[in-house]
């Protein structure tokens, strides 16, 4: 267990530097939202309409932009062959790594959701709603991420390989995200069906994103 705070807390550093991932996550998660009033132009009610399916969007791509760098660091200073080497399980390792990476990248989306969802016309109840089902998603797509980082750090070009394979497995977590959080605005009654449908979605990531990493870090250093 030390071994793996250390390792989280190592993570946590790297990932506060100035280019570590954390802070590029943010400023992409601002730029899209400040963004979209203008190209959406001044109606107020169809970016109230819109506001959580643009925070959502948002927020997947701010926490896909920074998995490139999951396993990139570790490669660089030669790290990764130690820890794979190492006698800590990989699986425990890489669901260490996700947890970092979900703290570093994704709680602040979390935090910034409410403030950033007055630039859309949001109501207070549908920001925290937003907020509510980024807190119930966010875990699988870091860990769905993960999965196509291990593959990508192994191979050349690997980030073209993150992008295919990640984003098309993002979508269903993106879908009930936002149909979670309209159905939290409009029919409060129906937000448990897809609100239960996500928290499944990360609870499956859970259980498989680590051994799937493990399994391709283990392929590609061999």
């Amino acid at each position: 267990m030390n071994t793996l705070g250390s390792l989280i807390r190592r993570d946590l550093r790297i990932a506060m530097r100035v280019g570590g991932g954390a802070l590029i996550g943010v400023l992409f998660f601002l730029t899209v939202v400040v963004l979209m009033p203008f190209a959406l132009g001044p109606e107020l009610p169809l970016l109230k309409r819109l506001g959580p399916a643009i925070l959502w969007l948002g927020a997947m791509l701010a926490s896909l932009l920074t998995l490139d760098r999951l396993f990139t660091s570790d490669q660089e200073d030669g790290s990764l062959d130690l820890i794979v080497m190492s006698r800590t399980p990989l699986e425990l390792v890489c669901a260490a790594k996700a947890f970092a990476h979900w703290l570093a990248v994704g709680v602040p989306l979390i935090v910034a959701t409410p403030v950033l969802g007055i630039l859309l016309n949001l109501e207070p109840p549908a920001m925290f709603a937003v907020a509510l089902t980024l807190l119930a998603g966010t875990p699988a797509l870091t860990l769905i991420g993960m999965i196509g980082a291990a593959l990508a750090v192994t191979m050349r070009r690997g980030g073209l390989l993150l992008a295919v394979l990640v984003l098309p497995l993002s979508i269903p977590v993106l879908i009930f995200g936002v149909a979670a959080s309209n159905a939290a605005i409009a029919a409060p009654g129906s937000f448990g069906t897809p609100f239960s449908i996500l928290c499944a979605l990360s609870l499956v990531a859970l259980a498989v994103g680590p051994f799937a990493a493990a399994a391709s870090l283990r392929q590609g250093l061999d």
